[in-house]
């Protein structure tokens, strides 16, 4: 003897909202899978074709390779004097870095906790430097450092990529200083530290979150930059790594195979540290939202 019970239309109800959400999840599922399919695309095509010979890529230029041709990249790297060019490229990104974390957390630090009505004003003059575009000071800024002797040197580059990337820096850091506790820092200075000592032994260690987001979206910004490099190191010994793959393709133009291995040697070194430092990306955008 079997016992039914009727449905009523609360249970109806039930029933159609819990199949909602599971329908739902599979179409974010599939529109999820459809845009990392996009993303990966042209990694996938960068990677194919670094791999293969000229014949390969004039009959299928997007089937995998077969045989793959792991030559170009010596090819490449010797060819197009990759070594210098990724050397000078380490050392302005590098350098550019520490002046941007030095100045940046110690000018952030001033303006969220040490400072009143004149740190709220030097804040503003900070974002409006992230909103107006660097572009409309090329040609004011071309004159300074030319004038200053420093046109194809590593100072000139250092010196433009820590100006324009500071208030930005800047942002980040007050952002997530002010997110944090004070009775660290306060204990301090009731023990006999000044501001700077109880920056350097509490407050900054506490800042390796942001100041891995800081490291990854400044190195990812000078790293790549293309216009600056061409303008202020052109025809110099001290190209960047995108000045350099540009006169490599104009040389190179007929093997593309060199130009794309190429590709792939210089966006290792950025990749490499990204895949490091990424989980401080979202940590440090997290804090500074708190505050």
């Amino acid at each position: 003897m079997s016992v039914t019970t009727a449905r009523g239309p609360a249970d109806r109800k039930a029933g159609r909202t819990g199949r909602r959400p599971r329908y739902g999840q599979y179409a974010l599922e599939l529109v999820m899978i459809a845009v990392a399919v996009v993303f990966l695309f042209p990694v996938y095509a960068l990677i194919t074709l670094a791999m293969k010979d000229p014949r390969q890529i004039a009959e299928s230029p997007l089937s995998l390779p077969s045989p793959p041709t792991f030559g170009n990249f010596g090819d490449a790297w010797s060819s197009a004097s990759l070594g210098p060019a990724l050397l000078n490229s380490t050392v302005i990104t590098v350098v550019s870095l520490l002046l941007l974390i030095v100045v940046g957390s110690t000018g952030a630090y001033y303006l969220a906790r040490c400072a009143q009505g004149l740190g709220y004003g030097l804040y503003i003059l900070f974002l409006l430097g992230i909103v107006l575009p660097f572009q409309l000071g090329m040609i004011p800024l071309y004159k300074l450092v030319d004038d200053l002797g420093w046109l194809g040197t590593y100072q000139g580059m250092v010196l433009f990529y820590t100006g324009v990337q500071l208030p930005f820096t800047v942002f980040l850091y007050t952002g997530f200083i002010r997110a944090l506790p004070q009775d660290y820092a306060q204990a301090a200075l009731i023990d006999g530290c000044n501001h700077r000592q109880a920056f350097t032994r509490i407050v900054f260690p506490l800042l390796r979150p942001i100041t891995g987001t800081v490291i990854i979206l400044n190195a990812v910004f000078i790293w790549n930059d293309f216009f600056t490099p061409l303008l202020y190191l052109g025809g110099s010994d001290k190209e960047t790594v995108p000045a350099g793959i540009f006169a490599f393709v104009g040389q190179y133009v007929s093997d593309y195979g060199l130009v794309f291995a190429g590709l792939v040697l210089a966006a290792l070194p950025i990749l490499i540290v990204f895949v490091v430092l990424q989980r401080y990306v979202i940590k440090g955008f997290a804090g500074g939202l708190k505050g």
